[in-house]
């Protein structure tokens, strides 16, 4: 999907995972020093508070569908979900949180995550969750297709009769496919994105 006046696409799940290595190389084991978040659009839970991942260690990292999962002690995870037009960087010390910089900034002992969000809509969001129920708990509960085999990525395609083009990008069936990966997809298999899965 595209926003209006932004044309990049919407990190998927070579995106995600390239984040998810990249947030991992930098953030683990180290600690959290503190969360700074401009605006409250950005966070979509209350309970726990943020606060609590403050002052842990980074224990995980990992992909959840098309969000970064962020492991801390305590079983504790910080969620990001980039939306369309979120994006993250690795700074050596904190910025400001001015009307134009930063959507958050997540302070570590050795360098500061940044979001950053092109354009006005503010789609981002932030969850904090407790334990792997939490977590999964934000999962559509699609298949991962990079681990899957051939026979299950068949049976989960095959199980529904939609166009190809709907079936890989329902997060309930294939986890971290949108638009841009699926019309890739697709195109490297020469196949038409309305041909019916069955």
């Amino acid at each position: 999907k595209r926003s209006s006046g932004d044309n990049r696409p919407m990190p998927e799940l070579p995106d995600v995972t390239v984040y998810v290595e990249a947030v991992a190389e930098r953030a683990a084991g180290h600690k959290l020093v503190r969360a700074l978040i401009r605006g409250p659009f950005l966070l979509r839970s209350v309970a726990p508070p943020v606060s609590t991942v403050e002052g842990k260690t980074v224990r995980d990292v990992r992909r959840v569908g098309k969000r970064i999962a962020i492991g801390f002690q305590d079983d504790l995870w910080l969620v990001l979900h980039l939306m369309i037009a979120g994006r993250l960087h690795w700074r050596d010390s904190t910025p400001k949180l001015s009307a134009r910089g930063p959507l958050a900034a997540f302070e570590f002992d050795n360098g500061t995550l940044t979001l950053t969000e092109a354009g006005t809509q503010h789609r981002a969001a932030l969850n904090i969750v407790a334990g792997e129920a939490g977590l999964w708990a934000l999962d559509a509960g699609g298949i991962d297709v990079l681990n899957a085999s051939l026979a299950e990525f068949a049976n989960v395609l095959q199980s529904a009769n939609h166009t190809l083009k709907r079936a890989l990008t329902d997060p309930r069936l294939f986890s971290g496919i949108g638009n841009a990966y699926s019309d890739e997809i697709l195109h490297r298999a020469m196949l038409s994105p309305v041909a019916l899965t069955q």
